[in-house]
């Protein structure tokens, strides 16, 4: 990217593109998000960028983050958090610009000055669900990411898969449970569960990184399943268990009238052991619990399918920026889309990074394109 190209969208007085980026929150992938941040803050290109990090508490409060981030790890031990300070950020209007302030008890405002983009690392309810997406809209700030729409749909596995099927993409067998439908009449979800067949995977609706997620193999593990996934959402998701390969591929959106881009597909394959699916622990703190193979090995013929319907689904929900689609790939050839995630996991360890690299596209250049993406995509309806 050039640095022409990088001024283009850049602030009066900016001497180079002002980035802030976003993480932690309040949803139950708070460390996530945080790890994500580190490794951004980690590999982005500081004489391109102006960076402002700024982490969300489990509060909610926003507060401007000092100290050395990019250590941040996740381990059973110790799990990384944003913690609530007296400094608080703020987005107000100020001549015209939104800006950032920030404000600390008995003292004067100070003013970090207007954001050109921010880069919202935030994984799970309010974050990655359309919601910081609609505050950024409402004050006219540029973003990295999908829009309002497509994060919400991103967000919910339900109507994704309604979406999913109205756009002719073919998705596994599965019921969607309201909270009212469980506690007025739960021997009739039972009956429908029973009628998927086992092994189901139930799952709260609106949550990631595997969170809440239980593998039933019998009528008698349903109801601790579904207690579990209630912890996390209301709204749940069971689904009919696939016996497949688990494969994804990364997608980036075009540039200006360009179709999607997408990455060589890879493939997630769990240790035997004590793990039956890909669940929290696999993907963030036990490095052995699973192998990560990039590019997958799968014939031509399906490789070229993956990515094809990849982008279908990119397009399907009408993400912007990047995405990760996730498949089974059945014993005979069959390719069922999972779902997408709207805001993957981005360290440098992250599938989706992993992807990329193995297409051609670095690490850090992946961030410049990134922040390119939104610096050059208009604000507003799109």
């Amino acid at each position: 990217m050039s640095e022409e190209q990088l001024n283009k969208h850049t602030a009066p007085g900016h001497a180079k593109p002002r980035v802030a980026v976003l993480f932690g929150g309040r949803s139950s992938e708070h460390a996530v998000s945080c790890v994500t941040a580190a490794g951004v803050l980690g590999a982005i290109d500081y004489d391109k960028y102006d960076v402002i990090p700024i982490g969300i508490a489990k509060t909610g409060q926003w507060v401007l983050v000092s100290g050395d981030t990019r250590q941040w790890s996740l381990s059973a031990s110790s799990l990384p958090e944003v913690s609530p300070s007296a400094r608080t950020v703020t987005l107000a209007e100020i001549g015209g610009e939104h800006q950032l302030i920030v404000a600390s008890p008995n003292e004067v405002p100070q003013e970090l000055g207007a954001v050109d983009v921010v880069f919202p690392l935030l994984h799970g309810p309010f974050g990655e669900d359309g919601t910081i997406q609609g505050l950024l809209e409402l004050s006219d700030t540029r973003y990295v990411g999908a829009g309002v729409l497509a994060s919400a749909v991103g967000m919910d596995k339900h109507y994704m898969k309604v979406v999913f099927e109205a756009a002719g993409l073919q998705v596994g067998p599965y019921i969607a449970v309201t909270d009212r439908q469980w506690l007025t009449d739960p021997e009739a979800i039972r009956k429908r569960v029973d009628r998927l067949g086992y092994p189901v995977f139930v799952k709260p609706a609106r949550a990631g990184s595997s969170m809440g997620i239980s593998k039933v193999d019998s009528l008698e593990g349903l109801d601790a399943a579904i207690a579990a996934a209630r912890e996390h959402d209301l709204k749940l998701v069971i689904e009919a268990g696939i016996v497949g390969r688990e494969i994804e591929c990364a997608v980036l959106e075009g540039r200006g009238t360009e179709p999607p881009r997408t990455s060589m597909p890879g493939e997630i394959a769990v240790a035997p052991g004590e793990h039956e699916f890909y669940d929290f622990n696999a993907k963030y703190v036990e490095d052995d619990a699973a192998s990560l193979s990039c590019p997958a090995d799968l014939p031509d013929e399906a490789i070229a399918r993956v990515r094809e319907l990849a982008a279908a689904a990119f397009d399907a929900v009408g993400a912007e920026g990047l995405s990760r689609v996730d498949f089974f790939y059945t014993p005979d050839g069959e390719l069922i889309i999972n779902e997408i995630n709207t805001m993957p996991g981005f360290t440098p360890k992250s599938m989706y990074p992993q992807m990329w690299a193995a297409s051609g596209l670095g690490y850090a250049e992946l961030i410049d394109e990134l922040i390119y993406l939104a610096l050059n995509r208009k604000t507003g309806l799109r």
